[in-house]
């Protein structure tokens, strides 16, 4: 019969590998220390993935998840456009003027149907880099039409690259806000 419990020893060493009961002077074996402690380390790791769980969960919104196109981790895919300088030479001011309102007015409609999220210029710089565009299709292939709807695009002033890319699913969201801030529309 296998004994659990034994008499303490007066060695220190000994005492140090069991537990020691209180008031009786008796140790738990090695059997039921191991036991104490896969006990102990069940009940940590339930306690720890609960409490990640309510903490993660705790201000999920399903609806706006769904809403958004989010996967679990709040993230989709996207289509990352960089756009620039173009192989096409127009010198009258004017074509080039009126193909850059056009790429403007563009980007208002793309925006307002809900398929570009995001649009800026960048800075001058020596890749000849003019600006990026992020879009919420499905692919490059889809991509690449609504990009024939840019007529500095079209008319080769502009060229893009494009990258799948994975972000925020919540990265629309600003712009509502971006219309309460917009004082003169380009």
């Amino acid at each position: 019969m296998e004994q659990h419990v034994c008499q303490a020893p007066r060695s220190s060493s000994y005492a140090i590998r069991g537990l020691i009961f209180p008031n009786t002077g008796r140790v738990a074996s090695i059997p039921v220390m191991r036991n104490l402690h896969l006990i102990l380390f069940f009940a940590i790791i339930l306690s720890a993935c609960s409490n990640s769980k309510n903490a993660v969960e705790d201000g999920y919104n399903k609806q706006l998840a769904e809403k958004l196109g989010a996967d679990e981790y709040g993230m989709r895919m996207y289509q990352f456009v960089i756009l620039k300088t173009g192989s096409a030479k127009i010198e009258n001011k004017d074509s080039i003027n009126s193909l850059f309102r056009g790429h403007l007015a563009n980007i208002g409609r793309l925006a307002d149907e809900g398929k570009l999220v995001i649009a800026g210029p960048f800075g001058k710089n020596e890749k000849q880099y003019r600006g990026l565009y992020i879009f919420k299709t499905k692919d490059k292939s889809e991509t690449e039409i609504l990009l024939q709807s840019d007529p500095a695009i079209k008319a080769g002033l502009l060229a893009a690259e494009i990258y799948p890319w994975y972000g925020s699913a919540a990265l629309e969201t600003y712009l509502p806000f971006h219309k309460q801030i917009e004082k003169v529309k380009p």
